[in-house]
């Protein structure tokens, strides 16, 4: 009886110590577990204008849709993201898809700053990426910005 209350005292510390320290968001690539920080970092990157870093993390044959541009390769979608200042963004309602070495990554973002000179627009825009695992570690094969009506 005794050894069992301390099996229970145990478990329980145990496992409130799952929730004692505040999560630490990934604050680069290498602290990136999933699909919600691989998005944070991506998006820290492009308000840091950090390009050599964001160009390593999309794969050669990347690409992207956007409402205004329509399909843009790696160098194209690099050159559209740097008309952008990045003041602050947000993410919200991510959904991450993971099959085997594929991830979906599905979110709204919000982006506070400019696009060429004028104010980007306060409304959160959905987003969906699609990573894949390689030597290297996560690139980012495919990324859209829906529309919705």
């Amino acid at each position: 009886m005794r050894n069992g209350l301390l099996v229970v005292l145990l478990a329980t510390l145990g496992l409130s110590g799952c929730t004692m320290w505040k999560e630490h968001p990934a604050s680069a690539w290498t602290d990136a577990t999933g699909g919600e920080s691989l998005e944070r970092v991506f998006w820290q990157e492009v308000k840091a204008g950090h390009w050599n870093q964001l160009e390593a993390r999309l794969a050669g044959n990347f690409v992207a849709v956007t409402p205004q541009e329509g399909k843009l390769d790696r160098d194209a979608f690099l050159e559209h993201l740097k008309l952008a200042r990045i003041d602050d963004y947000s993410l919200g309602d991510v959904q991450t898809e993971l099959n085997t070495r594929t991830m979906v990554v599905t979110y709204t973002l919000t982006l506070r700053g400019t696009f060429q000179g004028q104010p980007l627009p306060s409304a959160p825009v959905r987003m969906m990426s699609v990573w894949q695992q390689q030597q290297t570690g996560w690139v980012e094969i495919a990324h859209t910005v829906i529309v919705t009506p």
